[in-house]
């Protein structure tokens, strides 16, 4: 499956690694921009923890439940600044239009809006 495949699709699961080397799948919403997987979330999330002890990440295409439906795919994250941060919210937003409205007010405790993208291991941007 290349990036614009992807793109249509609603959600990944985002495997990151505990300290000790565990595993952590996690569903989320995701966007394609600039040939790479992005993600928003909070600052104060497990997910944003670990990737600050280890950018390695896998997705997969899953279920809201986090049900693995496609395959496999190693890469890089990259915690992006605040003003790119901003940026890429917009563009979230836009996919999910209301609903990321909501989850953005349900959300809020979990600290400030963070972005990370994914460079994937040998995948065209195509």
């Amino acid at each position: 499956m290349n990036l614009d495949e992807l793109q249509s699709k609603k959600y990944i699961s985002v495997e990151t690694y505990k300290k000790s080397g565990e595993a952590i799948q996690t569903p989320v919403w995701f966007f394609i921009a600039n040939g790479q997987v992005h993600v928003v979330t909070r600052s104060k999330t497990g997910k944003i923890k670990r990737l600050r002890n280890s950018p390695k990440v896998r997705i997969a295409e899953c279920t809201i439940r986090g049900k693995i439906i496609g395959r496999w795919k190693s890469g890089t994250a990259t915690i992006l600044d605040s003003t790119q941060t901003k940026e890429m919210v917009g563009i979230r937003d836009k996919k999910y239009g209301f609903a990321a409205r909501v989850a953005k007010f349900f959300t809020s405790g979990k600290g400030e809006l963070v972005v990370f993208s994914v460079s994937l291991d040998g995948m065209d941007a195509a």
